[in-house]
């Protein structure tokens, strides 16, 4: 690794190292170089900064303004909250359903909440469990864990009670925070774990029909019947305990190698993990995704924060990196298409992360042009693969660049996105962002493999987790963290520039006889027809050997769809043992909270 990459900058939390790529790149060069500016570099300089385009090929595809490598200062992810506070104290931090928090007084509540935390007993690597949805006290528990030294951990958003509860158990959660109305989660919760659970309140913030909305959400969601908890259920409402705590910062050291988060994987493929996160993990992922936004402000950026923050990638994305940019967040915590557009037109955001069935629905949307997406200048996809018909959809509404990226849990999340400007591979999800590298290599030996070649994607950056949290899960630390690279699962090709095309998750992969056959290509070549709105492929069991190709489709609506149609045009694309043997047609397909599709419940 360039010792470029390493640079111990210190900042104190009345700066945060956000400059511009030039900026930048003219820091790292006197450091490597030993010189001051204006003067020339030395030839040993100038032969590492070969090299290191040399390993990096797809540096030469990166925006204008996108720094190669870039300094990652040593300090605890919260720096970026007490920077904002100091810096920008009357900037808008939050917006929610018409309330608005200050970036001085979202670090006064989380600094309140930060001291009640540790009256509750909370000490440094404490578990807190957090179970909210979007809202400013979602940030608020969140920021203030991290302040005492804390561990939050976050389940997967799709995770039910019992989930939860195994979760709490697996990490020893000391505190559970989480709404009022799950007043009967938090009721299973404690006859059988002792722990003390912390009530927000939401629906003082919402107008009687969204608050049934997300109550019917969360039910389906197999929370259980709402009940509002009370004084019986022996816990403390959030807003009492921060009544009169201090505002002031509590003295607590917090190193950057300390633990920060445990989130749960979502378990599409396998029973959920607990990844463990270090602060220098997150301060890492947050400044690597900063800098790919290139024309963007600090303290001028408005975010539209929907995508569920107890995903890995709501976390950093719709949370880390406002708060590390200074910008405002509006605050959703479901994604309901009105809500959604009337936002839009009234706050006017510039970043809008999401999911490829977010910006789906947003191109069915009649009349959608009357709410001025305009505004909206840079969007990241994440959680699945993105068809290039919505996103070509997507930039005519809004004129903005909606380009696909790609992460993983174990890696905070990001590690690979397409440019926003200049180069960019359409069904790629990119090239690896600042400080990361990639490779593919052997699905069997695990060697690395040329260019052009179908292997395993591995990465390798600061972003990278320290492990799983269950001791028992040690074993599966070590099969996918080796040398400080982390092998993905997902089988993938990378052309000679460094973009990378997803194949399959490697448990995806279907072995129709002595073949190999990857959902994606089939899953392609069925969107080409205009009257297919989405579409997944699986392999089922067969009688004999391996597995049968299936698909299944979801029609766009009041079009006339047939099965032979679409059989007739994957027998013209595709090779004989990919042509699926049957398709199926739904009204939707079972997906994750955030948007991915669940391929295991389509094969049950």
């Amino acid at each position: 690794m360039p010792r470029a990459e390493v640079i111990d900058v210190a900042v104190s939390k009345h700066k945060v190292q956000l400059e511009r790529s030039q900026a930048v790149n003219r820091a790292i060069d006197r450091f490597v170089s030993g010189t001051k500016e204006g003067q020339r570099i030395s030839w040993r300089e100038h032969t590492a900064k070969r090299k290191l385009e040399d390993d990096r090929p797809w540096l030469a595809s990166y925006s204008k303004y996108t720094p190669h490598t870039i300094p990652i200062p040593r300090q605890p992810l919260y720096r970026f909250l007490e920077a904002a506070a100091d810096n920008l104290p009357k900037r808008t931090a939050t917006i929610f359903y018409g309330t608005e928090l200050t970036y001085q007084q979202l670090e006064w509540q989380v600094n309140q909440f930060a001291h009640a935390l540790h009256g509750l007993g909370v000490q440094p690597r404490s578990r807190v469990m957090v179970v909210l949805p979007n809202m400013p006290q979602m940030i608020v528990a969140y920021y203030a864990t991290l302040k005492v030294g804390g561990v939050v951990v976050l389940p997967n958003p799709d995770a039910d009670g019992p989930g939860i509860i195994g979760q709490i158990k697996e990490t020893r959660a000391r505190v559970l925070v989480t709404l009022r109305e799950f007043g009967e989660l938090a009721r299973k919760i404690r006859e059988e774990i002792p722990l003390t659970v912390v009530f927000a309140d939401i629906r003082s913030a919402l107008s009687a029909s969204v608050y049934r909305k997300l109550m019917d959400r969360w039910k389906a969601a197999g929370l259980g019947e709402q009940e509002i908890a009370d004084r019986d259920y022996g816990g403390h409402l959030m807003s009492q305990l921060m009544m009169d705590a201090p505002r002031t910062s509590p003295e607590v050291e917090v190193s950057s190698d300390d633990l920060a988060a445990i989130l749960y994987t979502t378990g599409t493929t396998a029973e959920p993990k607990g990844v463990c996160l270090s602060h220098g993990n997150l301060v890492a992922n947050a400044l690597q995704n900063r800098h790919w936004f290139p024309d963007t402000q600090y303290g001028q950026e408005i975010f539209l924060s929907v995508i569920p923050f107890t995903h890995s990638y709501g976390m950093t994305i719709a949370m880390n990196i406002p708060i590390a940019m200074g910008a405002t967040m509006l605050l959703l915590p479901v994604f309901e298409m009105g809500q959604v557009l009337q936002h839009i037109k009234q706050y006017k955001p510039t970043i809008f992360p999401g999911v490829p069935s977010i910006y789906m629905a947003i191109n069915q949307t009649p009349n959608v042009h009357s709410y001025g997406l305009s505004s909206i200048k840079g969007c990241i996809s994440g959680a699945a693969p993105l068809p290039v018909e919505v996103q070509e959809a997507f930039e005519k509404i809004t004129r903005g660049r909606l380009v696909e990226g790609y992460g993983l849990t174990e890696a905070s999340p990001a590690t690979h996105c397409n440019p926003l400007e200049g180069v960019r591979r359409v069904g790629s999800i990119g090239i690896p962002i600042p400080n990361t590298d990639a490779k593919i290599v052997d699905l069997v030996t695990r060697e690395d493999l040329p260019a052009g070649q179908i292997g395993e994607l591995a990465v390798k950056g600061p972003q990278v987790m320290l492990g799983y949290w269950n001791p028992t899960e040690e074993e599966d630390t070590e099969s996918v963290l080796k040398g400080g690279w982390l092998y993905t699962g997902d089988v993938a090709v990378m052309d000679i520039d460094g973009f990378a095309k997803i194949i399959s998750r490697k448990r995806d992969t279907i072995l129709a006889g002595d073949y190999s056959v990857y959902p994606r290509d089939v899953e392609e070549v069925l969107y080409e027809n205009s009257k297919v709105m989405e579409v997944a492929v699986v392999g089922v069991p067969r009688r004999a050997r391996g597995q049968k190709v299936k698909a299944f489709v979801v029609p766009r609506p009041g079009t006339n769809i047939t099965k032979e149609e679409l059989l007739a045009l994957c027998r013209k694309r595709l090779e004989e043992y990919a042509v699926p043997w049957d398709i199926e047609f739904r009204e939707e397909l079972p997906k994750s909270f955030v948007g991915k599709v669940l391929r295991r419940l389509l094969v049950e």
